[in-house]
């Protein structure tokens, strides 16, 4: 069997978690949920599945100090810094050459650093079986997610048949994929969720490198050439620091995905969580009177549908005749936001002194 690596992606800036989130230390190197950072929780995920030496992850130059103060049980060198933002094909196409130049005929995965999973055997399984795959046919796999509500802010991605390309014996079998579908509005979004063949693209990604290599060739020969760089450099730091930035801005769905002529997907039998906003935080958080969520203590009176996080996890909140409320509080920042608006919160970043983004 080849060797399998995972690639994490980990350079997101989360402004939609301000004032807790900053640049430097965007949501996946928070401690938001449980003890423990999302980056950790992705990397301790994958213990007896991937050995942590062929664990990989990808951040920026303003976060990479503390990538690697989270994920210090990995090898140093397997901590990379994008020298520019050129979105995720470029951010994937690194990744493939950074392993490429290690075993050209490796499997990898590929995934976001910032999801939350608590069932890992399903995880597993459910990982096992889309590497197997991935090893005996040359297809690309996605990872779905069954959508519980028709979200407008996800990709979609639109099965079709089991695929006939599934190996024997594998438990969770993979579907042709029809097409991708990027955000749509709520209508089109309920009509996803009426047809029942729609799953959340959870952007997770599953291929052997010479296959993934051979349909960038074809569809993305910038970033086909770019990992032929990278194989074949003497000096791969400086090849990055040389090549990346002038690499074209695209998504990886865009520039391959949704071309490529073997894609499949894996419906997930496991819990997921993207955990996008204050909003979806507040599942996670201790219930109250009146519908209020909190991670600190809190009365109220007459107050209702209220989330409250407070860095200190300590401080007494008290709330008097309000509802429908985001208040974070840090030592530096407090945040009053109308919970409908939590999508929003990005635009008040743009607002702050750079001292506090």
């Amino acid at each position: 069997m080849a060797e399998t690596y995972a690639l994490i992606l980990a350079g997101g800036s989360g402004t939609r978690f301000w004032p807790l989130s900053r640049d430097a230390k965007p949501k996946q190197l928070l401690n938001l949920l449980g003890d423990t950072t999302l980056l950790n929780q992705t990397i301790t995920r994958l213990e007896g599945l991937i050995p942590k030496e062929n664990i990989l992850i990808l951040t920026n130059e303003l976060q990479i100090d503390a990538v690697r103060e989270v994920a210090s049980e990995l090898p140093k060198e397997n901590i990379f810094a994008e020298p520019a933002k050129r979105d995720t094909a470029p951010a994937v196409a690194l990744g493939v050459g950074l392993i490429a130049a290690r075993d050209p005929g490796a499997t990898m995965i590929v995934l976001p650093a910032d999801q939350l999973i608590d069932d890992v055997a399903n995880f597993h399984d459910v990982l096992t079986d889309a590497i197997t795959t991935a090893q005996q046919t040359e297809s690309l796999l996605t990872i779905g997610i069954k959508p519980t509500w028709a979200c407008p802010s996800y990709g979609y991605v639109e099965r079709g048949a089991p695929s006939a390309l599934a190996p024997v014996g594998i438990k969770n079998i993979p579907h042709d994929v029809t097409c991708f579908r990027e955000k749509p509005a709520p209508e089109l979004a309920e009509k996803f969720i009426k047809q029942g063949n729609f799953a959340w693209n959870a952007g997770m990604f599953i291929w052997s490198i010479p296959t993934v290599v051979h349909e960038l060739e074809l569809h993305a020969p910038e970033l086909a050439g770019f990992i032929s760089q990278l194989m074949e450099s003497d000096d791969i730091k400086a090849t990055v620091a040389d090549k990346f930035s002038k690499l074209t801005p695209i998504s990886i769905d865009y520039a391959l995905m949704e071309k490529a002529a073997h894609v499949l997907n894996i419906e997930a039998s496991f819990d997921w969580d993207d955990v996008g906003s204050w909003v979806s935080v507040a599942k996670y958080l201790d219930d109250a009177e009146g519908d209020n969520k909190s991670n600190s203590p809190l009365k109220v009176v007459e107050s209702h549908n209220n989330i409250i996080f407070t860095e200190s996890k300590q401080t007494q909140v008290a709330m008097l005749g309000v509802s429908d409320l985001i208040v974070v509080q840090t030592g530096d920042s407090i945040l009053i936001a109308n919970r409908h608006q939590a999508d929003d919160i990005k635009k008040l970043v743009a607002l702050l002194p750079e001292e506090l983004t």
